[in-house]
């Protein structure tokens, strides 16, 4: 009488085992798109991913920094160029102010300057997304204060934010700072206060005032057009890694892909190889077993 053999039981138990996870791991495989699912599908290639995904994650945020820092230098190069206008006309209200030869035609002169004064301390305390952009590391409160008289008009502007903004990593070994410095800043303080000295000298009438009030306006807007510049310059720098960063995520992309993705016909070939391996076994399994129990029923 022969009985099953242990031996040739267990190896075929075992080898049924080794198809049936064989056969889940593709079919995962199919279904997701990805090779690796765990570390020990391909140790190598899974350290190669997640150092790929880390540097992928250090890119994101290079883009973040780098969204919010171009988002900031617009929005200053748009301020300042609001300022370079307002010099501009400051400059043509001191011309035609000091040409004129009677007081009630300067007044009106000081009138319009006035009104350029207060649109000045508005742009200067412009603020993005809740900073204001023009106050350094300070950006929570106004950096421009305005002391007035008993008629409400300005006497004096002071610049009260810091001397420097913030500087944000938008590529690796780069830390540049958005915002305009604290010498930028306060030379618009100054610019301010060279209006209130030309507003003063017109509703005066006093012609020496007006064209010292001139020359100061000249000096502010000539440091005004070189604040424009340096942003320009900024903003170029920050749309430069943003497009670097965006190329260099890509490439990141396609090597991370190249080591996780699964190849869908291999996998499918090999998924049907596996399917037919796992129902030969089973065939080979039962005659084992049909021929075992006859011959303990014999």
């Amino acid at each position: 009488m022969r009985i099953p053999n242990n031996s040739i039981s267990q190896t075929l138990v075992s080898q049924l085992q080794t198809l049936t996870s064989q056969q889940s791991r593709l079919q995962s495989q199919a279904a997701t798109g990805q090779r690796i699912t765990n570390a020990s599908d391909d140790p190598a290639a899974m350290g190669r991913v997640l150092d790929l995904q880390s540097e992928k994650q250090q890119i994101q945020q290079f883009g973040k920094n780098t969204d919010r820092a171009l988002a900031l230098t617009q929005t200053s190069f748009s301020a300042v160029s609001q300022l370079k206008k307002l010099s501009d006309r400051a400059g043509e209200l001191a011309i035609l102010g000091s040409g004129v030869s009677g007081p009630q035609a300067a007044s009106a002169y000081g009138a319009e300057t006035n009104q350029v004064l207060e649109e000045t301390l508005k742009v200067a305390n412009s603020s993005y997304n809740g900073e204001h952009i023009f106050a350094g590391t300070k950006t929570d409160v106004p950096p421009y204060s305005a002391t007035r008289d008993a008629s409400g008009n300005i006497t004096a502007i002071t610049y009260n934010g810091a001397a420097a903004g913030a500087a944000f990593n938008t590529s690796e070994g780069a830390a540049i700072s958005p915002f305009t410095t604290g010498t930028d800043n306060q030379n618009f303080a100054d610019f301010a206060n060279n209006l209130v000295s030309l507003r003063d000298s017109l509703n005066t009438n006093n012609n020496v005032g007006v064209q010292a009030a001139q020359v100061g306006l000249q000096t502010t807007e000539d440091r005004i057009l070189s604040t424009v510049s340096n942003i320009g310059a900024i903003q170029s720098r920050f749309e430069t890694d943003s497009v670097q960063n965006a190329s260099r995520y890509a490439q990141l992309d396609k090597l991370t892909s190249a080591s996780a993705d699964a190849d869908l016909s291999e996998t499918i070939v090999k998924l049907t190889q596996a399917k037919t391996s796992y129902q030969a076994a089973l065939q080979s399994g039962a005659k084992f077993l049909e021929l075992s129990l006859m011959d303990y029923v014999r």
